[in-house]
């Protein structure tokens, strides 16, 4: 049955939803405010272009493979005290970017940032689950997934502004105000919750977050370095190899890092892929447009960057209307459409690109189909992961995350790669609708599971 909750309960709710969304929205903006100003960075500090890329890849890659450990963590220690952790984490962290002396201890400091925002995506994700209740959590996620949009809106903008203005050094400041903001707002306003006498399966996790890191590292090396690379190569051998290492570490354990059986779930396993197929579109279009608009057209930086900001703003405007729309037709439908518009975006982009449009009407309509189809799978992608028994725990959560965030790496890589020597931008887009459609195709992939009331096994 569902019951209205109490006024002031409802209140309260709704007021701890501010921490956590300006979290989100202050870890999306450290993730891509470097993006822009990068060539001054590398030209003050007096190091090579693929030297300074450490700044942006140290951040992606800890970010991603310590999600499901810092997932683990929330439960462990509590979702409130590690979601304040993680914001003084990140202050502290932008603080010492912002003074770093050489290119070492700066990519030290995005890496602390980057595994304070690790910790802070599958907390934020579990904390507005819990305070949403079942009945508005699409509505809840909507407006998640519209911080998030904003988020890559802002980023690259206020970093190239701040960076010309006031030098690069500034870019940081916003974030170690932001996140000292966030972290307030959650002592006032989150209530505490109680740690979990949970036991670390340190075999499983070890497994999985060197898997993770190997997997990422190979995909970030291979537009740099080529395919061919052995250091390419033998990272995405090493991460297989400690993949399966991991599945065996994790087969009839009692207390596994993950419960294997859960990931075979289908809510939990069509969320993953969509989300994944989502980010993989999103990471080569934007690498892919601005390399077509500046290389191919020879548009101004700065043109090209208000073309591609028609995607998240997109999905920012869109996002707490599919949250809406999930919660009364539900999640499911709603991630099917939004798939068949992320593939049509993606196809009107190859056409774009095969009829020379360059800055036109046809590509801006390809990008805002593109960023209403990511709308429209973002939201339902996490309703689904978090509705699952697999997503109450934050290791769950962390995986799912994990997966978004792998395909956005792989998406950026491919392009990359695929523009690198010859420029087959068509190609390259068509690929990524072809990865829409496998992920429509998931999506349609076994039966809906009814209300699921079993208690989730503990780890």
């Amino acid at each position: 049955m569902n019951r209205r909750e109490p006024a002031g309960e409802g209140r309260r709710n709704r007021w701890a939803l501010l921490p956590l969304l300006l979290a989100t929205f202050t870890g999306t903006v450290a993730n891509s405010i470097v993006n822009v100003p990068l060539a001054l960075i590398v030209a003050d500090l007096g190091v090579t272009v693929a030297a300074g890329s450490l700044i942006v890849v140290a951040f992606a890659a800890v970010l991603a493979s310590l999600m499901p450990v810092t997932g683990w963590l929330a439960d462990r220690w509590g979702r409130r005290r590690v979601f304040v952790c993680a914001m003084g984490a990140m202050a502290g962290s932008s603080a010492g970017a912002a003074f770093a002396p050489d290119l070492g201890i700066l990519v030290l400091c995005r890496a602390a940032q980057g595994a304070a925002c690790a910790a802070v995506l599958p907390t934020v994700m579990a904390l507005l689950v819990t305070s949403s209740g079942e009945r508005r959590r699409s509505r809840t996620l909507g407006l998640w997934a519209a911080a998030n949009g904003l988020g890559q809106a802002a980023g690259p903008a206020l970093g190239g502004a701040l960076a010309t203005w006031f030098g690069w050094r500034a870019v940081f400041w916003p974030i170690v105000a932001l996140a000292l903001l966030a972290l307030a707002g959650a002592l006032w306003l989150l209530p505490r919750d109680a740690p979990r006498p949970l036991r670390l399966d340190w075999g499983g996790a070890l497994m999985l977050t060197l898997a993770a890191a190997l997997m990422m590292g190979s995909a970030a090396a291979t537009a740099p370095l080529g395919p061919a690379s052995p250091l390419v190569w033998g990272s995405a051998f090493a991460g297989i190899a400690a993949t399966c290492a991991f599945l065996l570490v994790e087969r009839g354990r009692a207390d596994p890092f993950l419960h294997l059986h859960l990931l075979l779930e289908t809510r939990y396993l069509r969320s993953c892929l969509a989300a994944l197929a989502q980010m993989f579109c999103l990471g080569a279009l934007l690498i892919g447009i601005p390399l077509y608009l500046t290389g191919q057209k020879g548009a101004t930086p700065l043109a090209s960057g208000l073309v591609l900001l028609s995607i998240p703003v997109t999905m920012a405007l869109l996002a707490p209307v599919v949250g809406a729309l999930s919660d009364r037709w539900g999640a499911r439908h709603a991630l099917r459409f939004g798939l068949v518009l992320l593939i049509i975006g993606q196809l009107l982009t190859v056409a774009a690109v095969a009829l020379d449009s360059g800055v036109g009407p046809l590509l801006i309509t390809a990008l805002i189909a593109a960023g209403a189809g990511m709308a429209s799978v973002q939201t339902p992608a996490a309703t689904g992961a978090s509705r699952s028994r697999l997503g109450r725990h934050g290791t769950g959560l962390g995986l799912f995350n994990l997966v978004r965030f792998g395909g956005s790496g792989l998406g950026a890589a491919w392009v990359a790669l695929a523009v690198d020597r010859s420029p087959m931008f068509g190609s390259a887009f068509a690929v990524c609708a072809g990865v829409a459609v496998i992920g429509l195709v998931g999506a349609f992939a076994g039966r809906d599971p009814g209300p699921d009331t079993r208690p989730a096994p503990r780890n």
